[in-house]
């Protein structure tokens, strides 16, 4: 049987790669439980500095498995979208809060709650092909995966709305200029490397300021200033106790190149 997550580690970046070619990397519940839970055991490895979150073949990500979800709803299940609170908000909260880089190569189309796992990465890398599509609505439903947050963050409020609600697809040039892509490469098969390298160049950085600045972010992103400030206290009590720290401290000093542990 094919597994539906392939799972790879080069030195301390762990590739995850959503492994449903033939159906565009659409969402299943073994694809779901599998990413959940692996996104879980991520959280507390050491090994793992960086991760990076792809899909196989030519598409990132279709988004929900509809025909799965079809099977759902003529089951006459009471929840038919119960996979919201068991599988997607578990991914989207492990994603966002996750105390390592992440981030998406995304080649060819994201849709649904494909796009809204791309948006949840720190970076995100496109080619020629990459497409988003907030396909919700064109199937009678609202936001999910975290995309209600995510989106106007990155686009504003009123870009956020018309991509929700008028569901129509996104060109990589056009996401580069409205920052759903970090970065945008002049071919789709250097998609994956261009990832690979950038999660490599921040496995090798403090990455223990790289999860405490995330905190800050999110926690400025919804609260006030005092908020903000007592989070970048806490962030720097944490992160003035590293030997990261310390050594880069000294290397600066020495002028030196300043090698991250991680700790």
């Amino acid at each position: 049987m094919t597994e539906p997550l392939l799972v790879d580690r080069t030195d301390a970046v762990v590739t995850l790669t959503l492994n449903r070619p033939t159906a565009m990397n659409a969402l299943d519940v073994a694809l779901k439980e599998a990413l959940r839970d692996t996104l879980a055991e991520l959280e507390t490895d050491r090994s793992c500095r960086a991760v990076v979150l792809a899909g196989a073949g030519g598409s990132f990500s279709a988004g929900q498995d509809l025909r799965e979800h079809v099977q759902t709803l003529e089951s006459g299940a009471t929840n038919p979208l119960d996979t919201v609170r068991a599988h997607y908000n578990p991914i989207a909260a492990r994603l966002a809060n996750l105390p390592k880089p992440v981030v998406a190569a995304v080649r060819g189309m994201a849709a649904g709650a494909g796009a809204s796992l791309a948006f949840l990465a720190d970076f995100r890398v496109g080619g020629p092909r990459t497409r988003f599509l907030m396909a919700f609505a064109g199937v009678g439903l609202a936001a999910d995966t975290g995309a209600s947050w995510t989106l106007p963050r990155l686009v504003g409020h009123a870009k956020a709305v018309e991509l929700l609600m008028l569901a129509e697809p996104v060109g990589a040039d056009e996401a580069c200029r409205l920052g759903l892509l970090n970065t945008l490469v002049d071919d789709d098969e250097k998609v994956l490397p261009a990832a690979h390298e950038l999660a490599a160049r921040l496995a090798a950085g403090p990455t223990v300021a790289y999860g405490a600045i995330k905190r800050q972010l999110s926690i400025a992103d919804a609260g006030t200033l005092a908020d903000a400030l007592a989070a970048e206290a806490q962030a720097q009590a944490i992160c003035g106790a590293t030997t990261d720290h310390r050594a880069a401290t000294a290397a600066f000093v020495t002028k030196q190149k300043p090698v991250f542990e991680g700790h």
